[in-house]
């Protein structure tokens, strides 16, 4: 027996003998499973203690396939060095031979301009059929989709729409009204010969329901339903009751409808949809800032939407750091704003999947890789649209030491003229969009209603030209899953993905597209270069 489990034989008194006895059993008994434990770790890892010691390892776990994990902090470490010496080189932005600012329209010698006017009849209105009356979800651009799409319903059914009202969203948290964010005497204005719009109900239909619009019949309504559903559901509806309500609205109107419909959301859109006065002044401010900022590429600046705040990171699904911090982190946060959608029975949560798929936000760090392995270097002038970035003192230094003249909303304004708009997420996403739709360059990292909406605007502003960099995710891990490999290397596997990406911006809207993202060719006409 070994020593550490030997009894003293030495006499002890009742009490005493009992405690020490059962002291021994216990050190006796750990010892045992100490063994016992060393015995199947030895075993599990496939060890032998020599040539028919009958241990039997277990087959050793298979290797994750290649853009499973992220590894991109150690391939950062490893091409730092080459890219602090590579900066200081002709920058991109200012280059008139980079595949992003040459537009494809030049080489036909047309270009592409906004002609909604062409698409819409003209005609007085006839009488109203009732009252529209809808609710808005999400954040800035998802409620922009229901502004616009309610635009187009109000005159399907030749109804009076009463300016949306706006949920309070449990991820957004914003109480923001319609006058809040956008211009609503313009908006009604600009649409004024083609949908009335009022502010709120006339006092004779609001008494009809008790002067609160919760009582008005709500039409649940399904996703993307089409133009005829709503003639011959919803319209009998309104003409029996005065008002009809549909809550919620986001993505309700079908994407295939008659091109006059189409066209009626361009013109909601682009031209009625302004943002607020107190936003035009301060984004308009941090426009010319930029610009100023951005003297060594002659007043062109890039810009990044980064969809790395926290609540984004959880409802990816998708692991980084891995460690307990980060686990309690994105649990809290997704139980904070989805309570108990992830734990649903039969729900299946796979973030090694969920990376090699490409669904998986992009670091900071991710993003500075990929911009300087396309030749921006730390000359470029770059704008970061985001809200608050998660662990940002960790992701967001790699990015600032790769583009020293990096700006945001938080840089570019004084804690003064931020002030009004603290706590309303999507006054402040108004800033970036502003910004972000001003640059030279945009660049996306993650798919969301952000960059969705922003590419058309692009489009409908730049002759059709999205001016976008929308990096391949699935190529990218795989790039960034090889922390040895050498910068030259590392650059020319950048471009092949460039050239093989969706980053020329240019395109047509096929049937089922979006309007919001294609304004091409229902809302945009092409004219003879002068």
């Amino acid at each position: 027996m070994p020593p550490a489990v030997a009894v003293a034989s030495a006499p002890m008194r009742g009490g005493e003998g009992t405690k020490a006895s059962a002291a021994m059993l216990l050190l006796a008994l750990s010892y045992a499973a100490a063994m016992l434990m060393l015995f199947l770790c030895a075993g599990g890892l496939g060890l032998s203690s020599g040539s028919g010691s009958g241990l039997v390892g277990r087959r050793p776990a298979a290797p994750m396939p290649p853009g499973s994990v992220y590894r991109s902090h150690l391939m950062f470490e490893h091409l730092l060095p080459d890219m602090r010496a590579s900066a200081s080189r002709p920058n991109p932005v200012s280059d008139v031979s980079c595949p992003l600012m040459t537009t494809h329209y030049k080489k036909s010698g047309k270009r592409w301009v906004p002609c909604i006017s062409k698409r819409m009849a003209q005609s007085a209105l006839p009488p109203s059929n009732g009252f529209l009356v809808v609710e808005a979800n999400g954040g800035l651009n998802q409620q922009r989709i229901s502004i616009c799409d309610a635009v187009a319903v109000a005159s399907l059914l030749n109804a009076t729409l009463v300016t949306p009202a706006f949920h309070l969203n449990s991820v957004w948290r914003d109480s923001s009204k319609f006058g809040d964010i956008f211009d609503e005497e313009h908006f009604i204005k600009t649409l004024q010969k083609h949908v009335r719009v009022v502010t709120e109900l006339p006092e004779d239909v609001s008494a009809q329901f008790d002067h609160n619009i919760s009582n008005i019949p709500n039409m649940r309504t399904k996703a993307f339903s089409s133009h005829s559903y709503y003639l011959e559901k919803v319209l009998p509806k309104m003409l029996e009751l005065g008002a009809v309500r549909i809550a919620p609205f986001s993505n309700r109107l079908a994407n295939s409808v008659p091109s006059n419909i189409h066209a009626l959301r361009c013109l909601a859109n682009y031209e009625a949809l302004r943002f607020s006065v107190p936003i035009r002044i301060l984004a308009d401010n941090m426009v010319g800032r930029m610009i100023k900022k951005s003297s060594l590429t002659g007043g062109k600046y890039m810009s990044v939407h980064l969809c790395f705040e926290e609540d984004m990171v959880a409802f990816s699904c998708c692991i980084y750091d891995g460690d307990w911090k980060e686990n309690i982190a994105m649990e809290n946060a997704r139980e904070r704003s989805w309570r108990g959608k992830f734990h649903r029975p039969g729900r299946v949560i796979n973030p090694e999947a969920n990376r090699r798929n490409g669904r998986c936000p992009l670091t900071p760090l991710e993003v500075g890789m990929m911009l300087r392995g396309l030749g921006f270097d730390n000359t470029t002038s770059l704008y970061v649209a985001s809200g608050k970035i998660y662990n940002s003192e960790k992701y967001m230094t790699p990015l600032r030491q790769l583009f020293p003249l990096l700006q945001t909303k938080e840089t570019l304004t004084s804690p003064e003229e931020l002030a009004q708009f603290k706590g309303h997420s999507s006054r402040l996403a108004a800033l970036d969009y502003t910004v972000c739709l001003q640059s030279e360059a945009f660049v996306t990292t993650q798919g969301s209603n952000f960059p969705h909406f922003l590419m058309g605007h692009r489009r409908y502003l730049y002759g059709g030209h999205a001016k976008t960099i929308k990096p391949d995710k699935r190529k990218m891990v795989l790039l960034f899953d090889n922390p040895d490999i050498r910068w030259d290397r590392f650059k020319h596997l950048m471009q092949d993905i460039r050239r093989h990406s969706e980053s020329k911006g240019f395109g047509f809207r096929k049937h089922d597209g979006s309007i919001y993202n294609l304004p091409m060719p229902e809302c945009m006409c092409q004219q003879a270069e002068a």
